[in-house]
């Protein structure tokens, strides 16, 4: 079983800036695809970045609408995956989980469901 605890979520203007954390436990985490959703109030939950690492080659993915924005890095010896959210805007509110699946996601990785692992969430909120 894997756990997931996200944390930074926070209020802050548009145009500022913000790092979420998330800390799982688990001793094969380096081989976890781990990925970022979010859910607005009345919205279905949306991909917003994922990392996941074949044998060879390690991929960053991003949804269209934070690409250039965001970025997603992890830190295998801490257990640990960033998001780290600049030029932040008044839709990035919502709440944002971190996501974890066993293994090389090939694909589908934008998909909520092809994870088997989620955080409690926590919330961002940018005001205008």
């Amino acid at each position: 079983q894997v756990q997931l605890v996200e944390s930074g979520g926070g209020l802050v203007q548009a145009g500022g800036s913000l790092r979420l954390s998330c800390a799982a436990s688990g001793r094969t985490f380096s081989s976890y695809s781990m990925g970022w959703f979010r859910q607005a109030p009345g919205k279905e939950r949306e991909f917003v970045a994922a990392i996941r690492r074949s044998t060879t080659t390690t991929y960053y993915d991003y949804a269209d609408s934070v690409k250039g924005r965001f970025t997603i890095s992890r830190d295998n010896a801490k257990n640990t995956v960033y998001l780290q959210m600049n030029s932040l805007k008044p839709e990035d509110t919502a709440v944002y989980f971190c996501a974890a699946r066993d293994g090389y996601l090939r694909g589908g990785y934008y998909r909520p469901g092809a994870y088997d692992y989620w955080g409690q969430g926590t919330q961002v909120t940018v005001s205008s």
